[in-house]
């Protein structure tokens, strides 16, 4: 039963939620009585239009792993697609740590997102291990900037958090800048992923 939600939902994220350049609406508001869409909209990003940085980076992760768990071809599809959006977006910085919105419209003046790049930096790791493309210089390059002085904290700083300069949401005026509990995990995870290869 849950596999087949979660299958169903997955296929429905992607006939609805990604745009041609495979960059991602992040709300898609559903009509619950005929599941037809009312409104695709966002909540974090910068704007309906827009590509917010960690939207893209959970799509990377969640693609890699329906593809881990069903081996359909399609969702790899996905994931890479992503990736390419990501790894082939212009406006990324020359350390691979994304402004909080791809879009945002004050670059280079706009707030990094450390969460968005460990996110998708795990999620390069393991989808790495499914194709033929090799996605290691990107990896390289994600992890040895959250692992500089200009994102890892020192210890007993950042309030004991591991990353600095990850985004809540702007648009909410909520972690700005600050430390978050799910940049570490997604981090800490990329670095097991690499020990263990």
């Amino acid at each position: 039963k849950y596999k087949n939600i979660a299958i169903q939902h997955a296929d429905t994220t992607i006939k609805n939620h990604f745009r041609e350049d495979n960059s991602s609406v992040h709300v898609v508001d559903y009509d619950p009585e005929t599941g037809e869409v009312r409104n695709k909209h966002t909540a974090q990003g910068y704007a309906h239009e827009s590509s917010w940085a960690r939207g893209q980076a959970w799509g990377i992760y969640g693609y890699t792993i329906c593809y881990r768990y069903t081996k359909d071809k399609r969702y790899l599809d996905q994931a890479e697609k992503i990736a390419r959006y990501i790894l082939n977006y212009k406006g990324t910085p020359a350390d691979g740590i994304p402004y909080w919105d791809y879009n945002a419209p004050n670059i280079p003046n706009e707030p990094r997102d450390a969460s968005a790049a460990a996110i998708t930096v795990s999620a390069l790791i393991e989808l790495d291990s499914y194709t033929e493309y090799s996605y290691a210089t990107a990896i390289a390059k994600i992890m040895t900037s959250l692992a500089s002085e200009t994102y890892t904290a020192k210890l007993g700083e950042n309030k004991n958090f591991v990353l600095k300069h990850s985004v809540g949401s702007i648009p909410h005026n909520n972690e700005i800048d600050v430390p978050l509990i799910y940049a570490d995990y997604y981090y800490v995870e990329a670095l097991l992923r690499l020990n263990l290869l």
